[in-house]
């Protein structure tokens, strides 16, 4: 319980309008916290620090309900700390996003009849900036709409002047620790973005192609290869066989010749074949394939390279210039022609790389480019989780994370790129590198370029929880806000950016990783659990839903769908029960401000209150103890669960319908409970604010007088229980709850008065007489009263006059046609459960279901034969 109340500096109002409408309320009220400085936190402050690093959208992007979701789970986890007295820093931001960035102002060049290279690297980075400061950036009025409490005074964008110089920075530390390299190696190439893209920048997916085999060789020295990609063959080097495989043994070391060339190539003994898998030959492509790439290195076989940037092919002959695609078929084609196809098998569904960003088919191309060396760093990454410094929460994705950084390979940083950090490389004219730093100037003189290529927009992403503080500066930011407190992201960028950042964090800042928990988070799907995509017709906007039904419904409908690291299905009906959730806090706090209920003044002394005043208090209390546990494990879906059912179940339904005989009888007791009643609604809203901040700040401020929910104290625990008035309140919701499914079975209306004896005397009961009449609608007996029904209910008994309400023969006949049918559906499952045949050929999910339908049965036939007992005699 809190004593806010005593301190808050106004008088509290007692009307609310009639209705609640969001649009009326948001907006203004955001605004009003922005102008405030609630969220902008003081590096100078005494208090304990608590931060968050926003995962940066693109500057590219719009709000999506994946957004919606995880900042609504950011927010929550922020809003709560201030509350408790932490100087909360969440931090804003947005990403450059090199490649999404760079296509878009090229496709507007487009529209124009140009390209970058009409304008040059120049005059087309300046380009790229004025098309972020017209069109970038939108995400970040839409964070607004959704209520996220950042502080805008600190927002950071990945190519500002202090994350470039943080770039620079770590880029020279690293090449001067060897752990930067330039080198040839495979990379992946789109040829529709014109830049090499990482391994988790690739999107595999089953593709419809068709796998040919090859007779290579004539005679009894001729072997046979298959492939997806016959084009390919142009720049074999060698045919790979198995150093154990008997069949090719006499082959190996031999020359055999290339079909369509003028080349005759190796036979090699490399184990990387399998001798199991098709003919146990493979035709070894170095400059296009990863692992024949490692079969050229270990055999010093020579790499050609077959195709341009663009996926056209440049070996002389007659394929000069054709598209990969249509080489595939003409070589193909002209293999025919010579008998060299074998088999063929159309269509071949296999597993193919596309850009995430372009869906274009990715091109294994052999390319000089720069390297992040990761093994130590990656060390240190999983040693970081290993010995508890970092906390995967849930922990069973560790498994994930231990994966990705155990078996990583060296990262490819370089893009062919103009928009994005350009690498700190010079090259001079006599063949010198130098790497320049941030506060150096670069080499001058006849000779001397800067490398063309950008780095890799991830590269600058790693650095984000400690060069948003200001980091390499030792800023008063990063003293105090730094190392971060919790990541919370979506389990699918593990690779992408949480193995980076601590990567970096943890070489950058001395060992000390960039946050102590890594809460991972699943992806919204639709409410059938379909990924939502724009191409498909599930896909919603969330500002749609925030104009229908309000933010906080959205809101609180994805905080109550998070389970940790498991995926969140959400419909619009779901949306419409949170906004009829955010209507009913309304109407119901509304009407307890109609009928006393106050903040003002301490609480009365549990003596002089009722049992029902007791039990809230006591049930509040154990709410209070519960949510704080759930933010604690990150376990939203509990919170808002637990919250939910309180606020409307245990507060609305109950505890205010049980007081309203008091109310309406006025005097102390009313006082009394009024005084209750008000300090719930106080904690409850407080404990709902992190997660619907808009309609709890608007209806605390009317019910306390206070300034904002925002800087109010997050409630705690006080201890007090009541177990005897718990206990005695469970009775009289048991009695409620049956006879209100007696009144159901009878076909009774919700408002429909019936005479009723209580016989309550020797019961904790007895005081609530009152309340129970009134919410069930139970009038006194009266003359000529005659118990027709007796239910028999928590120690004592309720009988009810029911002549006149319900035709007694016309509800016997259908009780009994209802009665046959449980007793035939018992019967049959008996029958199925009794015959060993089926048991011993039946799956176990259906047995199971069957038994349900027995006990279902069992439970149907109980009760009906009750509700016949119950009716009068004929």
């Amino acid at each position: 319980m809190t004593e806010n109340a005593q301190q808050q500096p106004t008088a509290p109002i007692t009307e609310l309008p009639t209705q609640y409408t969001p649009a009326e309320v948001e907006g203004t009220l955001y605004e009003r916290w922005v102008e405030k400085g609630y969220f902008t936190a003081d590096a100078k402050s005494d208090k304990p620090p608590y931060t968050i690093v926003i995962p940066p959208p693109n500057v590219t992007g719009s709000l999506h309900l994946g957004h919606a979701f995880q900042h609504t789970l950011m927010d929550a986890l922020t809003r709560r700390k201030r509350m408790q007295g932490y100087e909360a820093l969440w931090l804003p931001g947005m990403d450059h996003a090199g490649i999404a960035t760079q296509n878009k102002v090229e496709q507007q060049l487009a529209e124009e009849g140009k390209s970058r290279h009409d304008l040059g690297r120049e005059e087309f980075v300046e380009r790229v900036w004025q098309w972020k400061e017209e069109y970038g950036g939108r995400i970040l009025g839409q964070m607004r709409r959704l209520g996220d409490g950042v502080d805008w005074s600190r927002e950071r964008f990945t190519m500002d002047e202090g994350l470039s110089k943080a770039v620079l920075t770590i880029f020279k530390r690293l090449y001067e620790d060897e752990l930067i390299y330039r080198a040839e190696r495979i990379i992946n190439w789109c040829p529709r973005c014109l830049t090499a893209i990482s391994d988790i920048e690739v999107e595999y997916q089953e593709d419809a192609g068709e796998l040919v085999s090859i007779r290579y060789g004539e005679g009894e020295d001729s072997l046979v290869v298959a492939t997806t990609r016959a084009e390919t063959m142009l720049g074999d080097t060698a045919v790979a066989v198995h150093p154990d495989d008997e069949r090719y043994q006499h082959l190996i070391g031999k020359q055999i010749k290339l079909p369509l060339t003028d080349r005759t190539i190796p036979v090699v003994a490399d184990t990387h074949v399998d001798p199991a898998f098709g003919t146990g030959a493979v035709k070894v492509t170095p400059a296009h394939d990863p692992n024949d790439f490692e079969i050229g290195r270990r055999h010093d076989l020579p790499s050609l390279t077959i195709m341009d940037e663009h996926g056209v092919i440049t070996v002389h002959g007659p394929f000069l210039g054709l598209d990969r695609f249509e080489a595939r078929s003409t070589v193909v084609g002209a293999l025919k022609e010579q008998g060299r196809i074998v088999a063929e098998k159309r269509p071949y569904m296999h597993s193919v790389g596309h850009c995430s960003r372009c869906k274009t088919t990715v091109e294994p191309r052999l390319s000089m480019q720069w390297w992040v060396k990761v093994g130590p760093l990656a060390k240190a990454a999983g040693d970081a989780v290993r010995d508890g410094r970092v906390k995967i929460h849930p922990e069973d994705m560790s498994k994930r994370y231990f994966d990705w950084v155990d078996n990583m390979h060296d990262w490819c940083i370089s893009r062919q790129l103009w928009w994005g950090h350009r690498i700190p490389i010079w090259y001079g004219p006599d063949g010198e590198v130098v790497c320049v730093g941030p506060d150096e100037e670069p080499p001058t003189g006849e000779g001397w370029t800067q490398d063309s290529d950008v780095l890799d927009t991830w590269f600058s992403s790693g650095l984000w929880p400690f060069s948003t503080l200001g980091w390499p500066e030792q800023t008063e930011d990063l003293r105090k806000f730094y190392p971060t407190d919790v990541l919370l992201t979506g389990h699918d960028i593990i690779f992408f950016w949480v193995a980076r950042m601590m990567m970096f964090g943890l070489y950058a800042m001395d060992g000390q990783a960039p946050f102590h928990t890594i809460a991972l988070t699943g992806l919204v799907r639709d409410e059938f659990g379909k990924k939502m995509s724009k191409s498909n017709p599930n896909a919603v906007d969330p500002l749609v839903w925030m104009d229908a039904y309000g933010s906080d419904a959205v809101r609180f409908t994805l905080a109550n769908g998070a389970n940790p690291g498991a995926d969140v299905p959400i419909g619009e009906d779901w949306v419409k029960a949170s906004r009829n959730f955010t209507n009913k806090i309304w109407n119901a706090t509304r009407f307890a401000l109609m009928n006393g209920a106050t903040v003002e003044g301490p609480l009365p002394d549990a003596s002089q209150m009722s049992a029902t005043d007791r039990w809230i208090l006591s049930r509040l209390n154990t709410t209070v103890a519960q949510v704080d546990a759930y933010y604690d494990d990150y376990q939203f879906a509990k919170l808002a669960d637990a919250l939910y059912h309180f606020a409307w179940d245990e507060v609305f339904d109950w505890y205010v319908e049980l007081s309203k005989t008091t109310f309406f009888a006025g005097g102390e007791q009313a006082r009394v409970s009024g005084r209750v009643l008000g300090e719930v609604l106080d904690v409850t809203l407080r404990l709902l604010h992190p997660v619907i901040p808009f309609v709890t700040d608007a209806l605390w401020t009317t019910l306390t007088g206070g300034e904002s929910l925002v800087i109010g104290e997050w409630p705690a625990d006080s201890g007090f229980r009541d177990k005897d008035a718990e206990l005695e309140i469970e009775l009289v919701q048991r009695v409620v709850t049956e006879v209100r499914r007696f009144r159901k079975d009878q076909g009774l209306k919700d408002g429909q008065k019936v005479p009723a004896r209580l016989e309550l005397d020797g019961t904790a009961l007895a005081p609530h007489e009152a309340a129970i009449r009134q919410l069930l609608r139970l009038q006194p007996e009266g003359e000529g009263f005659a118990a027709t029904a007796t239910l028999p209910v928590a120690g004592a008994t309720v009988a009810l006059d029911l002549s006149g309400t319900i035709d007694v023969a016309a509800e016997r006949k259908r009780l009994a046609k209802d009665l046959a049918a449980a007793e035939k559906e018992k019967a049959q499952a008996n029958a199925k459960l009794g015959n060993e045949a089926f048991l011993a050929k039946a799956p176990d999910n259906v047995v199971d279901k069957i038994r349900g339908r027995l006990a279902k049965a069992d439970e149907d036939i109980a009760r009906i034969q009750a509700q016949l007992e119950t009716l009068p005699q004929q």
